[in-house]
């Protein structure tokens, strides 16, 4: 069993990604929306002081969540032609695969397009990333893993939905205000003059993620029935 999801899996990875690679559609939108917001943002601030470490981590994430809900949007709705969803249940043994598929997808997305993003807030906000490139990388990883699980969840839900454009980020903002507060305390940390890292956050976006991955696990049959 644990090798057939694994299997099924990574070959619907590989759809959602070839996909993706195709139409360029997620990652463009995406990756123009953060820029805008950043750009509009540091004409608010005076590069060389200290505000822009102080309140630079909690623009980013914030653009970070916006553009995810924008991302996570359409995550089941190509899923709606031709009943393509229905398709994929037969045709997989768990149909937990298809979520853990469209997961790691949106993470994949959603990291990229942060690590894309990361030069331009650096040269923007004239903060120094590279010394603590690897701990943001971990934070980026967490942060993003924790709005890809919730995001998932909530996208197969809000699909059937009538209003399902207005229904997801409704849900998904307050949901995810933990995950933001933490992902920022921790980034500020280290992108203050003196870095460090808050390993209480690290610890908290962690147990956020195992606690809805295992919940995702648990209910992810009744979602896609829904």
């Amino acid at each position: 069993m644990g090798l057939g999801l694994l299997s099924n899996t990574l070959v619907l990875l590989g759809k959602e990604l070839r996909t993706e690679l195709r139409s360029r559609e997620l990652l463009t939108t995406t990756v123009i929306f953060i820029l805008l917001v950043m750009v509009l943002f540091s004409f608010t601030f005076d590069p060389s002081s200290s505000e822009a470490r102080r309140f630079g981590a909690g623009l980013l994430w914030l653009a970070f969540l916006f553009a995810a809900s924008l991302m996570l949007q359409p995550c089941f709705l190509r899923e709606q032609t031709n009943d393509t969803l229905s398709a994929l249940r037969l045709a997989v043994s768990d149909p937990f695969a298809i979520l853990l598929a469209k997961l790691a997808a949106n993470t994949l997305f959603l990291l990229a397009t942060e690590l894309l993003m990361l030069p331009v807030f650096a040269v923007l906000y004239n903060v120094p990333v590279f010394p603590v490139f690897g701990q943001l990388l971990l934070v980026f990883f967490l942060g993003s893993l924790g709005v890809s699980v919730a995001g998932t969840a909530l996208s197969a839900i809000s699909a059937q939905a009538r209003m399902r454009e207005l229904l997801l980020p409704l849900l998904l903002l307050p949901l995810l205000t933990p995950v933001l507060v933490a992902s920022t305390q921790v980034t500020a940390g280290l992108l203050d003059v003196q870095p460090f890292v808050q390993w209480k956050g690290v610890g908290f976006l962690a147990v956020f993620d195992l606690v809805f991955l295992t919940a995702l696990w648990l209910f992810g049959e009744y979602l896609l029935e829904e």
